[in-house]
């Protein structure tokens, strides 16, 4: 979906939500859905626009969602003491931090996005069953699906990052809105459940061409297996990986290299992953002259390449290291704010052949300050410039379905380790030179095994925003960054057991008194 119409919605739907006007106005004023909901283009330009919001800096666009999967955990860590990043990484979150935006990007952004998308999909759902202006049944099915799938994943991440939280699916008015109170998690995992099956079931086994970007089925069907996992529903999880593993049309692919190809970003081994376009702008600020949010280009990279006011280790060499970056038409033009953590990078097995992606502190024969996790980066100056990037951002593969397939075979009742290990075969394969190196982790007991997964999942999907939800449902989190050592800050000796949820923000509070009446502590924070 690299194309500029998903920008038209912004005109014309609900763009009151990132603004300080939340509560001051009614949807119903803004848009007169019957007339806007006259034909199947209409309906698809909603679901369009449903998806740039994802492409929001506060979601995927930047590193909005990074913030709370992956900072503050063991793989990740800024390489200097930058604030936007210092209240998640360092576990000084309170209320009041959740609403300082930068750059588009906060607790408080993240928490209005995801509901935007929510009441824009509830009112799609609305608008288009049984409303044959919009096309035949097929055609209204798959759109309540995808609206329905994005629904889902947006209430996932509130479950997940808030646990109770405000949760409705019909078509309310702002002052209707603000007046709900948290509805508890087991109601709202529940409606996820829902969606999602009704989403696996109507939606496509893949995309193609121009509408690659497109959730699947599959997408679907990871994010339940995903709620399964976290409420110790071992077998169902099991039963929906093996559904994945067995009938979608993903394979992992031969070397771990493979699957980060910036020239083949749709390889058979990727479930999801939202596209971007270089130069597709639809907001600017002054700040920051010559970057967008809420646009269609990708920041993200550029969090994860190099600066070279940071590089190389020997200063003297760093006119060298420029001289033969723009030899090769590249540039260490990033902010370096996602480099490996201390922790990862001296851990990271060295016969492991995912290190040279995960782990990158020598480039071009230069000793670098820093080590670099470079399966997210791109150097290239003309292709891929500073904040301007069209790479895709990978949401789910297929790599992650065999490591959940293997754990919750571990995990369920009458569970084998040895069967486990088959579902990770290929992926223990393709880490390592040899047989021996690879089945290393054969014939394990059940808490051998479950450790061994532990580390499995954070050399095959370092960066990819599993980390902390991994190490919250295992019930880990507070015990492995208390054990930790950081180049900056102190988060363990800050972090406490809230830490596992986020804040809901003071200006959501103040909005809506009945989010603190129901919880008075706010998820710990008071």
């Amino acid at each position: 979906m690299k194309t500029k119409n998903i920008i038209l919605y912004v005109f014309i739907v609900f763009t009151y939500f990132g603004c300080e006007r939340f509560l001051e106005e009614d949807p119903r004023a803004i848009v007169s859905p019957e007339t806007f909901f006259a034909s199947e283009n209409d309906a698809r330009q909603m679901v369009q626009g449903m998806y740039a919001i994802l492409k929001n800096n506060s979601l995927y666009g930047q590193v909005g969602l990074d913030h709370f999967y992956d900072n503050g955990a063991d793989i990740i860590e800024p390489n200097r003491a930058a604030n936007f990043v210092e209240p998640i990484g360092n576990y000084s979150m309170n209320e009041a931090l959740a609403d300082v935006s930068v750059q588009k990007m906060s607790v408080s952004d993240t928490w209005k996005d995801l509901y935007r998308i929510i009441h824009n999909a509830n009112l799609t759902i609305f608008r288009v069953a049984g409303n044959e202006a919009v096309g035949s049944q097929d055609v209204r099915d798959e759109i309540i699906a995808e609206s329905r799938f994005l629904r889902g994943l947006c209430y996932w991440h509130i479950w997940s990052l808030w646990g109770a939280a405000p949760y409705y699916t019909e078509v309310l008015t702002l002052e209707e809105i603000s007046v709900l109170g948290r509805t508890d998690e087991a109601t709202i995992a529940a409606g996820i459940l829902e969606d999602l099956q009704y989403a696996q079931d109507n939606l496509e086994n893949q995309y193609d061409g121009d509408q690659s970007g497109r959730a699947s089925k599959w997408a679907a069907a990871v994010i339940m297996a995903k709620i399964y996992m976290k409420q110790q529903q071992w077998q169902l999880g099991l039963d929906k990986c093996l559904e994945i593993l067995n009938q979608s049309p993903h394979r992992l692919l031969p070397t771990y290299n493979e699957v980060f190809d910036q020239f083949n970003e749709y390889n058979a081994e990727i479930i999801w992953s939202l596209d971007f376009a270089r130069d597709i702008n639809s907001q600017f600020d002054p700040a920051f002259p010559g970057r967008s949010f809420a646009g269609n280009n990708n920041w993200r990279p550029s969090m994860f390449n190099p600066r070279l006011r940071d590089e190389p280790l020997n200063t003297d060499e760093r006119g060298a290291l420029g001289d033969a970056l723009r030899d090769g038409g590249e540039a260490f033009n990033g902010t370096g704010l996602q480099v490996a953590s201390k922790d990862f990078a001296e851990k990271f097995p060295t016969n492991d052949l995912r290190r040279e992606l995960n782990i990158v502190d020598n480039y071009l024969g230069f000793d670098l300050v820093f080590p670099y996790i470079a399966k997210f980066w791109n150097l290239e100056l003309d292709r891929s410039p500073r904040f301007n990037h069209s790479d895709n951002r990978m949401v789910f593969r297929l790599g992650d379905v065999a490591l959940m397939a293997a754990e919750c075979e571990n995990e369920r009742p009458g569970g084998n380790p040895n069967a486990a290990f088959e579902y990770i075969r290929e992926i223990r394969e393709r880490a390592y030179e040899t047989q021996e190196e690879a089945e290393a982790i054969l014939g394990l007991n059940q808490q051998q095994f479950r450790e061994a997964i532990y580390d499995e999942r954070k050399w095959e999907l370092a960066g990819e925003c599993h980390r902390r939800y991994d190490l919250i449902r295992w019930g880990i989190l507070l015990d492995v960054v208390q054990n930790l050592e950081y180049r900056f800050w102190k988060p363990n000796e800050n972090i406490r057991p809230w830490h596992v949820k986020l804040p809901i923000p003071l200006q959501e509070l103040e909005n809506n008194p009945q989010l603190l009446a129901d919880d008075p502590t706010n998820n710990g924070y008071r």
